[in-house]
């Protein structure tokens, strides 16, 4: 689905800044989309935002956590697609996928590899794109109000942002294309009976219990968590030997870090570790 340009239509005055919003405290990083008049449908000026914090988390050792999330009733209803029908603009072969190859596919992965845990807080509609940049968080947290819908099928397109690559592997083959033939609306319940959600909670507790995640997630051992969802992001895509030697490198790795040799030291003087990060 590629994304909109700014046109008349479709423009914002606002900083983007404004429209993506983040703060840092504690090690968590909180990312929050602000466009809740459009259900935080994302613009390419917030896309690029989104992926320049990500890139940042992963190499900053103040952050140690990363927390996604909207304003509003939505969490983000997919990219920004007003003016695209109307631009009148003939296509050249190639542009599409080149779109989403730079555009969409880069956002996901940038979610998939960020060094830090990133967890989804989603607070409201997630639709199209949306749906997939909360799937393809660490951890995925929901209000009992928040909606996911395949939404693609709706408005004629092929499901884009790494859909067909994510959803399968969290609910197997069937249940993907039944989300993604249909489009229906999948409930924050039903998404986490499918497994798509780890929990769904209250409105009012879901920036809580998100906050206490992270920092749970932020004082933890931030290297050996890397490697862990790493291996695991990989572990699907690997035979077992690949995976046995994938395992076997980042251990090694990971033992060279201070929080493993402090975790170690802990458990031996049976006491709780002090994890920093490094």
């Amino acid at each position: 689905m590629p994304d909109s340009s700014h046109g008349p239509s479709g423009s914002s005055v606002e900083p983007v800044d404004s429209l993506v919003r983040h703060t840092t405290d504690n090690q968590v990083r909180r990312i929050t989309l602000n466009r809740p008049e459009a259900l935080n449908a994302i613009t390419p000026d917030q896309r690029e935002r989104l992926i320049q914090l990500l890139a940042d988390a992963s190499a900053n050792p103040a952050v140690r956590a990363v927390v996604l999330t909207g304003t509003g009733r939505g969490f983000c209803a997919g990219a920004d697609l007003r003016g695209t029908a109307s631009d009148g603009a003939e296509r050249v072969a190639g542009d599409v996928a080149r779109t989403i190859r730079l555009g969409a596919q880069r956002l996901i992965a940038s979610v998939l590899d960020c060094e830090k845990p990133v967890i989804a807080a989603v607070n409201g509609t997630a639709a199209g794109l949306g749906a997939h940049l909360a799937l393809a968080c660490d951890l995925v947290l929901a209000a009992e109000s928040a909606r996911f819908i395949e939404v693609f099928v709706r408005r004629g397109l092929v499901p884009d942002g790494g859909g067909a690559y994510l959803l399968p592997r969290l609910v197997g083959p069937h249940r993907a294309k039944e989300l993604m033939f249909f489009g229906d609306a999948l409930t924050a319940t039903d998404a986490e009976r499918l497994g798509l959600v780890n929990r769904v909670v209250p409105d009012g507790e879901l920036d809580k219990t998100a906050r206490e995640w992270a920092e749970r997630l932020a004082n933890g051992p931030t290297r050996a968590l890397a490697l862990t969802k790493q291996l695991v992001n990989a572990s699907l895509d690997s035979d077992r030997a690949t995976a046995f030697a994938a395992e076997a490198a980042a251990q090694e790795i990971n033992m060279t870090t201070r929080d493993a040799r402090e975790g170690v030291r802990g458990f031996v003087e049976r006491r709780s570790p002090e994890y920093r990060g490094h």
